[in-house]
This record gives structure tokens, sequence and C-alpha cells, in this order.
């Protein structure tokens, strides 16, 4: 075990989640992604690590685990329209436009967001 993976595994569920917040928040990605990840496997029951996580995998340009990540967490919670969007969004980055419109109509709907 490396020094790089103790500091983020250190401490509790609830001091790693709040040091993975202040990462994400600074944009500082790479290091977010670390904590996260080991906190979604502990708790992959838990959406907020998980949703944060593909957040993280997003913002980073690590769009295939974005991806991943976000299908697994509409298999198990399909009504999550922000994980909804950020699937469209992800896939329109990898220029997958025709797969991503049907998310990002579903995302809209689900938001209350009507075509006129």
């Amino acid at each position: 075990m490396d020094a790089r993976s103790t500091y983020f595994e250190h401490g509790t569920a609830a001091e790693r989640w709040a040091r993975a917040r202040l990462f994400f928040d600074a944009k500082e990605y790479g290091p977010a992604v670390g904590i996260l990840e080991g906190l979604a496997g502990e708790a992959p029951e838990q959406l907020a690590p998980r949703l944060l996580l593909a957040r993280a995998y997003y913002h980073s340009a690590r769009l295939a685990r974005a991806e991943a990540e976000l299908r697994a967490i509409l298999e198990r919670w399909p009504v999550e329209d922000y994980a909804r969007l950020l699937l469209g969004r992800a896939l329109e980055r990898q220029g997958r436009s025709a797969e991503a419109a049907p998310h990002l109509r579903l995302a809209a709907a689900m938001a209350g967001e009507f075509p006129e």
C-alpha cells in the first residue's frame, strides 16, 4: 500500500466524504475520484458517493468510466434524472449524439421541461 492510497483510505466514511467533496469543489477531480472509488465500493447502495464519482469521472474526461458508473446508477435508480442527464452529456462528448438523445429527452421530461 502506497502513501497515496493510505491518504485516500484514511478516516471515517464521513471524513472521507467531506474530503472528497472538498477536492471536487476545488475542481481537483483526480483526488476526489481516489476517495470516491473507495466510498462507492464500500457502500454501493448509497447514491450520493456514486453520483459524485460519476461527476468526477465526467469532469476529468474519463468518459467511459463516467458512462459505466452512470449506467450502473440508472440500473439501480432508474428515476435519477440528473444521472440520466449526465449520461446523455457523457455520450455526446464521446460523439454518440444519437445514443445520447433519448437520455437527454427523458431527463428533460423528468425535470418537467417539455418542448413548446
